[in-house]
């Protein structure tokens, strides 16, 4: 497999070897922990010094792709959300996306996510979840501990709705869902109003629980409806 001199404009080989990597995933069927062929292979077949070849191995390894390790041919990597997260921070640091933009997302998500987990989740899911839901509930310990297991319930419906592009989006939320999540538990008027947040999401792990994905979907937008009127509240846009 190699790429035309001719028709690349300078500076654009380490492009070009990306997509050619990227066609070499994929023709030869690799999965993750499959070794593609080594930096000196590779420079041969995409006629590319290995300067570009080690750039484009780079760039592939930030994107999280593939794995590299000293004095190892590079590997396919498992795919996770730190890509995603890496975007959609810079996205909010940049005001190129605004907080309550991603909580609008989240709500379409986390409530099929919900759905889906009551129709799929196995009894050892379902008990996790309602751990968690039980554990913001009679936590006595600070807000940061409620926060934990909230961002962990959220994940554990993710996981159990037994679709992985829902558990890469929902994970790559965490780093936001951390800056904004105490701001939230902040602007609720008293104690009874943040009670009243960990009873539902009680509520929604006992949905989960019993199988039922209509009651799962419409207390998991109820719960993003609130959460958003909190972060209103607080003046966060």
């Amino acid at each position: 497999m190699t790429f035309a001199r001719s028709q690349i404009a300078p500076g654009d080989f380490v492009s070009a070897a990306i997509a050619s990597i990227t066609r070499i995933i994929r023709d030869n069927d690799l999965k993750p922990g499959d070794h593609l062929p080594a930096e000196a292979v590779l420079s041969e077949q995409l006629h590319v010094s290995r300067t570009v070849i080690r750039e484009a191995l780079r760039s592939l390894a930030a994107l999280r792709l593939i794995d590299l390790g000293i004095g190892k041919r590079p590997t396919i990597a498992q795919i996770d959300d730190s890509s995603i997260a890496i975007m959609i921070e810079h996205g909010v640091m940049t005001d190129q996306i605004d907080i309550l933009q991603i909580y609008d997302v989240r709500r379409t998500i986390e409530a099929r996510t919900a759905g889906l987990a009551a129709l799929r989740r196995t009894d050892a899911e379902a008990q996790v979840i309602l751990g968690h839901a039980q554990a913001m509930v009679r936590s006595s310990g600070p807000p940061s501990e409620i926060m934990e297991h909230d961002i962990a319930l959220h994940m554990a419906i993710a996981l159990a709705s037994r679709n992985p592009v829902f558990a890469l989006l929902v994970g790559a939320f965490q780093g936001v869902i951390r800056q904004t999540w105490p701001i939230g538990w902040k602007s609720r008027a008293n104690d009874d109003e943040r009670a009243a947040m960990n009873s539902l999401h009680e509520e929604l792990a006992l949905a989960i629980v019993d199988g039922n994905p209509q009651a799962a979907a419409a207390l998991m937008s109820r719960h993003f409806d609130q959460s958003i009127k909190s972060l209103l509240a607080a003046g966060l846009n």
